[in-house]
């Protein structure tokens, strides 16, 4: 599945190469790879076997889940979509309260008591999944863990989610890209080898 999860986001051009002028991560990260996963919305058939490998996941890895929680913005989507699937609850978190209104940062049913999962598009550092972590956690949510498309596998990542004792699980990684890549021809052995160079000097 994570193979196939792959070659979906490099068919959709939600993968970027860009060796000169380098992408600027949520995290500050200069990088010479970008995968913008929020290019998976716009191809249904793609986003309905990406909504199918989140729901096994779950089941898989957080059967008792009770409440699907989406990251601001780009979480949103597909939380919507797994939780529609499953027939579950959904909340949003944003990045902070509210300046104004209610002043909430988690928008949609209560969260005290219940079992959570994290539904996030990609992760780098997991800085920003981790403060929606915490947001939940303040609000008296149990969460079982983080649940994304894509990850970069950072050592900044493990180091960061290994801290708060939470699992993290992904429908496929920056390794299994680059092998897929290859073997499609959709990146160069030169770009592969410097996205790799990339990830393991950080």
């Amino acid at each position: 599945m994570s193979k196939s999860i792959s070659e979906i986001l490099l068919n959709i051009g939600a993968v970027k190469i860009n060796t000169d002028e380098k992408f600027t991560w949520a995290s500050g990260i200069k990088s010479p790879i970008y995968c913008d996963n929020r290019k998976t919305i716009g191809f249904p058939e793609k986003r309905e076997q990406i909504v199918e490998a989140f729901v096994a996941s779950i089941k898989e890895n957080f059967s008792d889940v009770e409440v699907i929680a989406g990251t601001a913005t780009a979480g949103i989507p597909h939380a919507a979509f797994i939780a529609q699937e499953m027939a579950l609850p959904m909340v949003y978190v944003r990045g902070e309260k509210k300046a104004h209104g209610a002043g909430k940062q988690i928008e949609g049913c209560e969260v005290d008591g219940k079992k959570v999962v994290v539904i996030e598009d990609l992760l780098s550092t997991g800085g920003s999944s981790l403060k929606a972590v915490n947001a939940l956690k303040e609000s008296g949510a149990e969460v079982l863990g983080v649940s994304a498309i894509f990850s970069y596998e950072l050592a900044k990542l493990k180091e960061n989610f290994g801290a708060e004792l939470l699992e993290y699980h992904t429908l496929t990684n920056l390794d299994e890209l680059l092998e897929e890549s290859e073997k499609s021809d959709a990146l160069t052995k030169e770009q592969v080898t410097t996205v790799k160079e990339f990830r393991d000097s950080l």
